[in-house]
């Protein structure tokens, strides 16, 4: 894809990976739409990326599990700036430790995670076919690949939002629709560090395992790997290298890997 004179729509951008993925997609030439839950943090976003993009990025508070709120980004984008190229299904949640995850954990999370981005692509996709092109890239984890110690809620709807990007392609793949799937491991975020100084023994425990198994990326160096693999049309964007080992080892013999991961949980406690 040309990011180029595309147009985008970047949810989770108040922060993290989201603002960081608009600023650069604004730096390569993308018109931008940002949005998050604050709007005190949108409006905040989008004047400090105003430096990287004038005129040419734009803010909306919204709910992106909500198909009226995703109805509303995208007439915003059309209205501003001309048809979605490209929707960066990036807002996340990381709720619940452990079988005590609440029912509203659960739903929260599967909303989030993953029903979020099969609204946004039920409503782009028919323009999207119509033009004979598009880009959806999900934003989904290394815990989508492997699991995350600790949170079920988390690893299980990241394996969701990971199979969800998989079928994408495989149905509308050669009908010029691309898909790419981000699974970062440890990302300086305020989702790894809040579970990094949790009251909670699990969330702890889930944090340090993903710091302890790899290097913490900032999140314009992650931005940087998905312009990258954008330009490329690259599926799978492993912005650590060694998950794409670990998800070898796992996949070679799934029982000597869970045994191992079982190992790595004890060492942890």
């Amino acid at each position: 894809m040309i990011i180029d004179g595309s147009v985008a729509i970047v949810t989770g951008a108040a922060g993290g990976i989201g603002s960081a993925l608009a600023q650069r997609l604004l730096e390569h030439g993308a018109s931008v739409v940002v949005t998050d839950l604050d709007g005190e943090r949108v409006a905040r976003t989008t004047a400090d990326l105003e430096l990287a993009g004038r005129g040419r990025v734009v803010g909306l508070a919204a709910d992106c599990s909500v198909e009226a709120d995703v109805r509303a980004l995208i007439d915003l984008a059309e209205d501003r700036f001309g048809p979605v190229d490209l929707y960066a299904a990036n807002a996340g949640v990381g709720l619940g430790q452990g079988l005590e995850s609440s029912e509203q954990d659960w739903e929260t999370s599967i909303d989030v995670n993953v029903l979020a981005h099969v609204r946004a692509a039920r409503l782009l996709t028919p323009g999207w076919l119509e033009r004979g092109r598009g880009y959806f890239l999900s934003t989904a984890s290394a815990a989508g690949l492997l699991t995350q110690i600790g949170s079920p809620t988390y690893s299980v709807t990241k394996h969701a939002a990971v199979a969800f990007a998989e079928w994408m392609s495989v149905t509308y793949g050669s009908r010029g629709i691309a898909v790419s799937c981000l699974c970062p491991m440890g990302v300086n975020t305020a989702m790894l560090n809040g579970g990094s100084e949790s009251d909670d023994e699990l969330a702890r425990m889930g944090a340090r395992a993903v710091t302890d198994a790899g290097g913490v990326l900032e999140p314009l160096e992650v931005a940087d790997v998905v312009i990258e693999a954008i330009g490329t049309e690259q599926f799978l964007i492993l912005p650590h290298e060694e998950v794409l080992e670990f998800y070898r080892r796992k996949g070679s013999d799934y029982d000597r890997w869970l045994a191992g991961m079982r190992r790595y949980q004890d060492s942890l406690a």
